[in-house]
């Protein structure tokens, strides 16, 4: 799975008023990532509201990524559900679609299951589905610890990496450090790729990417160039953009982003609200400077 690798933005979900897809929204969406030259696309993830979307949309939602893409980047699914039977069933339905791999929490109602739970989960989902998995580690009270998530990794062959997003920097560092050389690290410490990329991460699969995808595609290649000052430029003004981004909101402020770039997203599904004025007013008084190192 080494082809999965540099900037994955992931996709936002357009709603219209009535709360349904725009599939044109969807289809320029893609277009326009595909123009600044990122690396792979994941659709019905967190910053897709993936958690909100119903059976046939998301089954929809791949099939025109998989149009759309056309085989030029790789293209990840996002499954958020709160059983393994649901995973598999979200799976199966996108299984003739043939996405190179499937990003999938653990489960993230309030109840926490045990480690040897968490790894069955896997286990099984993955020995059903026999489809590539990403392990996706961003659920606050079912955090997957590092010692875990190096177990998972090193006796479930079809877990072929996973995507960091909770926690410290450190568990990125762990985990690149550790786990089988085959297997990929995606760091989504928004605010710290320039490091994560450093330490050798190998990329990144986040909100950041989809707000501001130019930019970070030029992070990426400054670093592979050893272009520390560029680097080092855009690191700095995507601290100061994330700062200000209510994560409570994050796709709603994704979207906005995007509408700053001409791009529109149509806004986000009920009962989450687009940003408020305030919110608009930093993501407005902090974007510009980032894209300063737009592609």
């Amino acid at each position: 799975m080494t082809k999965l690798h540099g900037i994955i933005p992931a996709l936002t979900t357009p709603f219209d008023e009535k709360g349904d897809i725009d599939e044109a929204k969807f289809r320029n969406q893609i277009r326009f990532m595909l123009g600044k030259g990122v690396h792979g696309l994941c659709f019905g993830g967190s910053t897709g509201e993936g958690q909100a979307l119903e059976l046939g949309e998301f089954r929809r939602l791949g099939e025109i990524t998989m149009e759309e893409v056309a085989g030029r980047v790789p293209v990840v699914a996002g499954i958020i559900a709160n059983s393994t039977r649901e995973v598999i069933k979200r799976g199966e339905l996108i299984a003739d679609l043939k996405v190179d791999a499937l990003q999938v929490t653990p489960v993230f109602y309030v109840f926490q299951p045990d480690d040897d739970s968490n790894f069955g989960h896997f286990k099984t989902l993955t020995e059903e589905l026999k489809t590539p998995v990403l392990l996706y580690n961003v659920i606050p009270w079912n955090l997957l610890s590092t010692p875990l998530v190096l177990r998972i990794l090193n006796e479930i062959p079809w877990v072929v990496g996973i995507k960091q997003s909770q926690g410290h920097i450190t568990r990125t560092a762990e985990l690149v450090a550790n786990a089988p050389k085959d297997k990929v690290i995606l760091a989504a410490v928004d605010n710290l790729l320039y490091s994560c990329f450093q330490f050798g991460a190998h990329g990144t699969l986040a909100a950041s990417p989809t707000a501001a995808p130019g930019p970070c595609v030029r992070l990426w290649n400054a670093v592979k160039k050893k272009d520390d000052e560029t680097a080092l430029a855009i690191h700095h003004r995507l601290v100061n953009f994330w700062s200000v981004l209510p994560h409570g909101n994050l796709p709603a402020c994704v979207k906005y982003s995007l509408h700053l770039q001409g791009l529109d997203c149509g806004i986000s599904r009920q009962p989450m609200p687009m940003p408020d004025a305030a919110t608009r007013a930093a993501i407005e008084r902090t974007l510009p400077a980032l894209l300063e190192y737009d592609v």
